[in-house]
């Protein structure tokens, strides 16, 4: 069965590049949301096994909505894919139940690996 993923970013050409990637890794993009209020109304609707999150986005951010989907459900996978390349963000991020992170521009093999890592357990 295939991963189902929720793919979370403000850019619509990212989120594109997300689910191209991870679509050649064989996981299923149940829903995509443009910023974190839609994110945590997305993820209770498809509750899907995975999130990619971005981080600065509109209205709500990705670490609040890291905070609350991970408030609503413990068990929540997100990987937070973000262009912020400084520690303090990340590392909250990390913090309150992000499972890895990519930071952006990345490669291709960098989300793979952080993909296959989570959902490996």
């Amino acid at each position: 069965m295939a991963t189902k993923v929720l793919v979370v970013d403000d850019a619509a050409f990212m989120r594109h590049m997300i689910k191209g990637i991870l679509t050649e890794l064989g996981c299923e993009v149940v829903d995509e949301a443009v910023d974190g209020e839609d994110a945590c109304t997305k993820y209770e609707a498809t509750k899907p096994d995975l999130v990619t999150m971005d981080l600065i986005m509109p209205k709500k951010g990705g670490l609040d909505a890291l905070k609350d989907i991970r408030a609503s459900d413990p068990s929540a996978k997100v990987i937070v894919i973000s262009a912020i390349d400084q520690r303090q963000p990340l590392m909250e991020a990390l913090k309150h139940g992000a499972a890895d992170y990519v930071v952006k521009p990345f490669e291709k093999e960098r989300v793979q690996e952080a993909v296959n890592r989570v959902i490996a357990g």
